[in-house]
């Protein structure tokens, strides 16, 4: 995909070979979506779900994201649903951390004269960046204060959520981009619920819905979550975004979810190569607490603590670069964080410094009886009382599930 994408878009490459034309009058409905309204312009980019156009309104004159489920997936009820969920899901969002909804609707695609389908699309804001996921996989890891600053835009927008009653579910790389003028902004809501009901459960009709490698233990499982789940998927990018890597790799997807109910990831300053301060892994390590009651129980509260150590990063000096996305502002607003400032803070040049002195910010991590981690790892034997058999019975519960569930990889 080109370096210009829009935030709505899937992160892979344009599927040129797949059979899609790339003439714009073979496109939605001879180029057209939207009764005529929406004029396609080029292709942004082709995921497992949807395709994504740049479009202009001709109603109103303006350009924006068209995301249509392609047409193979048409007849399909869940994915049907999924993305009609996701338009109802942001539609009453209005947030600059969150990319806005404009319209949706079904439309006819396919040329006249050959199979035709009708399909559910929305069209969005066109927003200009990256994804998170396109900048890990060609640059290296960002310095620790713009993690952190990225990361404090996404609880931003996951606040703002959180109180309109909506609970993400699939916060990952992918989901996450950099504009060109530096802000922070989380898309696709595609797999949403309401924060109440028992429509909250993260299971529907056999499967499992979320990415492998940022799904909460409460997920895995398939049982009722809250916002506390999508803290948890935030604490998983925090820490790709520090040690360029998940907390949890494994060759299929059922290996990755065992580890997420079963394993303690190593803390990030152990995978980075003394890059990461170790003062940032408490911070980390009670986001991805097992129990959802041992993690941040508000991102406030998750999104205070990050910007309370960014400060004293830059208090010490540890500004170390601007990545490869140009400065990233972080928007610090009075309702949410700690810092209690107004405006738009743009990330400064790089700074030298003594960072010798870095921030202890520990996190509610279990007591051992040593005074600090235990490398990261848990055998199942340590810990509260009969951890080791609840764990042992959360796993058996996995792989019970695994015989007849099916991921919602993108």
């Amino acid at each position: 995909m080109a370096q210009t994408q829009s935030a709505q878009g899937p992160s892979e490459p344009d599927a040129t070979g797949s059979g899609m034309s790339d003439s714009p009058e073979a496109w939605g409905n001879g180029g057209l979506v939207g009764d005529g309204r929406y004029r396609l312009t080029s292709r942004l980019g082709r995921g497992g779900m949807a395709e994504v156009f740049a479009a202009e309104d001709v109603r109103l004159g303006r350009t924006v994201a068209v995301k249509l489920l392609r047409a193979d997936l048409a007849e399909d009820p869940v994915s049907k649903a999924r993305f009609t969920r996701e338009a109802q899901s942001v539609a009453g969002l209005n947030h600059h951390a969150v990319v806005a909804v404009y319209d949706s609707g079904e439309d006819v695609v396919g040329q006249p004269g050959s199979i035709q389908s009708t399909v559910p699309y929305i069209v969005m804001e066109l927003v200009e960046g990256r994804t998170i996921r396109d900048l890990l996989i060609s640059a290296e890891a960002p310095p620790p204060d713009q993690a952190l600053i990225i990361v404090s835009g996404v609880l931003e927008a996951l606040a703002y959520s959180h109180q309109h009653g909506i609970v993400h579910r699939d916060i990952k790389p992918a989901n996450v981009i950099i504009t060109h003028s530096g802000a922070v902004k989380v898309m696709d809501f595609g797999i949403a619920r309401a924060l109440h009901g028992a429509a909250s459960t993260m299971t529907q009709t056999g499967m499992v819905m979320g990415t492998p490698q940022y799904l909460s233990p409460e997920q895995a499982l398939g049982k009722a979550v809250d916002h506390r789940s999508d803290l948890y998927a935030t604490g998983c990018l925090l820490y790709e975004l520090l040690a360029l890597r998940p907390p949890f790799v494994g060759e299929t997807p059922l290996s990755v979810v065992y580890q997420h109910v079963q394993d303690m990831p190593v803390p990030p300053s152990e995978v980075s190569g003394g890059v990461v301060p170790p003062e940032l892994d408490g911070l980390v390590m009670r986001s991805l607490a097992k129990d959802p009651d041992d993690r941040f129980q508000s991102a406030e509260e998750m999104r205070g603590l990050a910007q309370y150590a960014l400060q004293m990063l830059i208090d010490a000096g540890g500004h170390t670069g601007t990545w490869n996305t140009g400065p990233v502002t972080q928007h610090l607003g009075g309702s949410t964080g700690a810092m209690g400032m107004a405006g738009t803070t743009a990330l400064p040049h790089p700074g030298h410094g003594d960072t010798t002195q870095q921030p202890i910010l520990g996190g509610r991590h279990h007591d051992d009886g040593t005074g600090g981690y235990d490398g990261g790892y848990d055998n199942g034997s340590g810990g509260r009382g009969g951890r080791g058999k609840l764990w042992l019975l959360a796993v058996l519960a996995v792989i019970a599930i695994a015989a007849g569930v099916a991921f919602a990889l993108n």
